[in-house]
């Protein structure tokens, strides 16, 4: 375990600064676009099988998802994307591995992904440091999904702080009387529903802005040459471009991917 030498710009607008953040894991993970996926620690089958569907197809497009440890829907989440590219917020200190029910995601998080609380390491959860572990979920992300909450719930007192923070959230759309918290916000106006899982990952995916390197190679593949011809003149780079899914062969002819 150590401590953060230099807290992330997107924390200093907590109620209550922090002063030191520790931390378990990859710290590179920080630097990453990040959405905060969380919702009920007893999630409906329904909620279950999309939250992990929402967390992989965004982690699979380069968003590092974000989430509170906790059982349900915040486990489900930190799954979905893999523990390498996950950041759990703690709502205690890093001594302990809270709910002890997810003490095996917690350690593969440690060793792959990222843990961090704002507690001295050997604090014991509270439940004012949930709330407080929830503000920085908050913070860090630039958007909130909430994938289902009752109406007394602490994933609503994440939406006031997404709201309060300018930060957008999003919602599964839920028949009536489940999930009544999050379509009270659909209801207010406070939340936009999320239709379908690929369109809405579109909009985050930070894969689509790569683009393939000006060089002498891939102009020359601009005019679908003959695979023959291509393999003639540059090799082996001819392999590993399509290796690498920048290019693809169609009827013995190269095409840019």
């Amino acid at each position: 375990m150590q401590v953060l030498k230099q807290i992330p710009n997107e924390l200093e607008s907590l109620k209550t600064p922090l002063k030191k953040l520790y931390y378990k894991g990859d710290i590179s993970l920080l630097e990453k676009r990040k959405i905060a996926i969380v919702g009920s620690r007893r999630p409906i089958n329904y909620t279950k099988t999309v939250t992990y569907e929402l967390a992989k197809k965004l982690s699979d497009s380069g968003i590092c998802i974000v989430s509170g440890a906790a059982m349900g829907v915040d486990v489900i989440a930190h799954r979905g994307a893999g523990s390498a590219n996950t950041i759990a917020v703690m709502g205690n200190g890093l001594y302990h591995r809270y709910p002890k029910i997810n003490n095996n995601t917690i350690k593969e998080m440690e060793e792959n992904g990222l843990v961090i609380s704002r507690f001295e390491p050997d604090f014991k959860a509270t439940a004012w440091s949930f709330v407080v572990r929830n503000e920085i979920i908050v913070a860090l992300s630039e958007a909130i999904i909430i994938t289902q909450a009752d109406l007394k719930s602490g994933s609503l007192r994440s939406a006031e702080f997404a709201l309060k923070h300018d930060k957008p959230i999003y919602v599964l759309p839920h028949r009536l009387n489940e999930s009544k918290g999050t379509n009270l916000l659909l209801k207010e106006g406070k939340a936009i529903a999320i239709y379908d899982i690929d369109e809405f990952v579109k909009k985050f995916d930070t894969k689509k802005d790569i683009k393939i390197e000006k060089d002498e190679f891939y102009e020359f593949c601009k005019n679908f040459p003959r695979y023959e011809d291509a393999l003639k003149l540059y090799g082996d780079k001819v392999f590993e471009a399509e290796l690498e899914g920048k290019i693809v062969v169609q009827n013995g002819k190269v095409r840019i991917v």
